[in-house]
């Protein structure tokens, strides 16, 4: 088969597809590690640091890019992340208090466990190591009592930290729906399929485990540490010195620490988001890929996204290094000198051995909350960053505001259209249109021309730049979006099925409608006979891993949804023109009861769609430069007669 391309635009095609550019690498050369045996150690050491500052700068380089992004999707500050946090704590403030309280009452319980063997350990003393057999058994039952209360008091406050942190996810999983929900069409088709799905899968991932997990931990952390802390100067402020000194010194490098990785997650998350897209991007174009022989190109796309993610993955777990080297010191050298300092006291008759036990003691039950607080900030970093990319999505603005004015008519008007999906790039230029209510229109052009941008501003999809589109006298962007889609819809060839039964499909696009207009709108585009044949009829659970659909029964059901939506202005861009010839011709005779009494739009790719349409508006570089029947364009010998002639020949 003959390529419909001439010679020279075919060679040079596949030319730019396989032309080997020089580029930079990917990866500066100054972020690779020397080669063995070609440095020293401290040289090793100098440019294992030189490199760290570079990874440091270009996170902090992605940070300032993320929160203003000229194209794509935004990051949100980390103060509106931590407003949107204490908002959704202090809508449930009544459980925060009794986890906080239920969790200091364990964390005290645990605490009195070190005093009362300390005091133990006194008693034994004081008795030159013969108490009475009533004082020990007083404090073994003491001990009993005290470690069945912290048992039952922290099974009590971990199910109330879970009830508790699952309720915070259940509302920030709804917000984060409905942020992606409303988003704008033309904000969507501007931002990578990678970056917007791992930003509601990976993030969300991330946010989850944060809020389950990392939220409830840390207000049990904070609450364990303070009250160990305050134990431990009630025992003995000199013996609680130590510990104190590197705990605070420790949290010098924790701050720093929490300082620099936000930067550093969010880099990691772009990183996912590149991997994703490029990934995407392989598979859905692996025919393409094929056709032009690009799988090492697309290999090698694939290995250098990899490579740069690694990267950010190093910063990250260098200052996670950083930290937990410097948490280790703090955590073993207040043992050594709690001792020294025990010691010496001790033979001053400063302290007891009661109390130097009871201090040791409290080092290990300080340490443990205090080790576990640092790695659930940590977490909570992890968090935080995936939060900040999903409020992102949240903080787009709307394209749209809408009013309270009501159609009085189906009269569809667009004057003065202007569309740029870049400032200063207009794609269509002061287009004028009128479709009177039952009136069918194909629009037809080059490919680029503007058809489909202006068939979306005809559904209310998007908003002009400049000029209107009106239904009834109403402008459609300032309708509600369940009252436009009551007006007028867009159908395409991408059409979806939705986890859940036949009936659900069904009635999205009106709930609660009941089960006789769904079968109406399922025989109208001729589908009842099938459904009736399922094994649960309406009830059959469609969607990944269920009943299967071929592609001609899937638009059916979404044309049924139509059907019960019930628009009178349908604009159609091709929506069978992803089907096989059969199924697309039966596909068209049921869309016909769609079509009946309605006012159509037709995107016409293939022109014996447009053949039988009551006008024909010809697209060419943003403008209408032709409009009539098809009779009367071909008298004309235009544009549309030209594409005609090549259509049919």
């Amino acid at each position: 088969m003959s390529s419909p391309l001439r010679q020279d635009l075919a060679a040079a095609s596949e030319a730019t597809w396989r032309a080997e550019v020089e580029l930079p690498p990917v990866v500066p050369d100054q972020l690779r590690p020397p080669e063995p045996g070609t440095a020293g150690t401290r040289e090793r050491h100098r440019l294992l640091w030189e490199r760290h500052a570079l990874r440091r700068e270009r996170a902090r380089a992605n940070l300032t890019t993320a929160l203003d992004p000229e194209r794509g999707l935004p990051v949100a500050s980390t103060s509106t992340v931590v407003a949107y946090l204490r908002a959704l704590l202090r809508r449930r403030a009544g459980l925060v208090t009794v986890v906080t309280a239920t969790n200091a009452l364990a964390a005290a319980a645990g605490l009195a466990v070190p005093f009362l063997l300390g005091r133990l350990v006194d008693v034994v003393v004081a008795a030159d190591g013969d108490p009475a057999l009533s004082t020990v058994r007083t404090f073994g039952v003491l001990l009993v009592v005290v470690l069945l209360a912290q048992a039952v008091l922290t099974f009590l406050a971990k199910t109330l930290a879970a009830v508790l942190g699952q309720g915070v996810l259940a509302e920030a999983r709804e917000d984060v729906i409905r942020a992606v929900l409303r988003l704008p069409l033309g904000k969507v088709e501007a931002a990578s399929t990678g970056d917007l799905v791992t930003r509601v899968t990976r993030d969300v991932g991330s946010m989850s485990g944060a809020v389950r997990w990392a939220l409830p931990e840390f207000i049990i952390g904070v609450v364990t540490v303070l009250l160990t802390v305050g134990a431990m100067v009630l025992n003995s402020w000199a013996l609680a010195a130590p510990t104190l000194v590197m705990a605070t010194l420790s949290l010098w490098q924790v701050r720093r620490y929490l300082q620099q990785a936000p930067a550093a997650y969010l880099l990691e998350g772009a990183t996912y988001s590149d991997i994703n897209t490029a990934l995407t991007e392989t598979v859905e174009g692996v025919r393409t890929v094929e056709a032009y022989g690009l799988q090492r190109a697309r290999r090698r796309a694939g290995v250098d996204d990899i490579e740069v993610s690694a990267q950010a993955e190093r910063y990250g777990l260098t200052l996670r290094n950083i930290l937990f080297a410097v948490m280790d010191m703090a955590f073993s050298l207040p043992r050594v000198l709690t001792l020294v300092v025990g010691a010496l006291l001790y033979t001053q008759g400063g302290v007891t051995l009661g109390q130097i036990t009871t201090a040791m003691l409290f080092i290990e039950t300080f340490y443990g909350p205090f080790d576990r607080l640092v790695g659930t900030v940590d977490r909570l970093q992890v968090g935080v960053a995936s939060t900040t990319r999903l409020l992102g999505i949240a903080e787009v603005p709307a394209d749209r505001e809408p009013g309270t004015g009501r159609p009085r008519g189906d009269r569809l008007l667009g004057r003065g259209l202007r569309y740029a999906y870049r400032p200063g790039h207009d794609v269509l230029h002061g287009i004028d249109l009128t479709l009177e209510p039952g009136e069918r229109l194909a629009i037809v052009g080059p490919s680029g021309s503007g058809k489909s941008t202006l068939g979306r501003l005809l559904a209310g999809i998007h908003a002009p730049v400049s000029g209107s589109v009106t239904v009834g006298g109403v402008e459609l962007v300032e309708l509600p979006l369940e009252a436009l889609r009551n007006q007028v819809a867009l159908v395409t060839q991408e059409h979806h099925v939705f986890r859940g039964s036949v009936r659900d499909n069904v009635e999205l696009a009106r709930e609660g409608s009941g089960e006789e207009p769904v079968w109406r709108a399922l025989a109208a585009v001729d589908a009842d006979a099938w459904v009736r044949e399922l094994p649960d009829g309406l009830d059959t659970v469609l969607g990944s891993g269920q009943h299967p659909l071929t592609p001609a029964q899937a638009q059916q059901v979404a044309l049924a949804r139509l059907i019960l939506a019930d628009p009178h202005t349908l604009v159609l861009d091709e929506a069978t023109s992803l089907i096989d010839p059969r199924t697309a011709r039966h596909l068209e005779g049921s869309m016909s009861a769609l079509l009946t009494g309605r006012t159509v739009v037709a995107i016409a790719h293939r022109l014996h769609t447009a053949h039988d349409a009551d006008r024909i508006a010809v697209v060419q570089d943003g403008r209408i430069v032709e409009l009539g029947s098809h009779d009367e364009l071909i008298e004309q010998d235009g544009e549309y007669a030209s594409l005609w002639r090549a259509w049919t020949s």
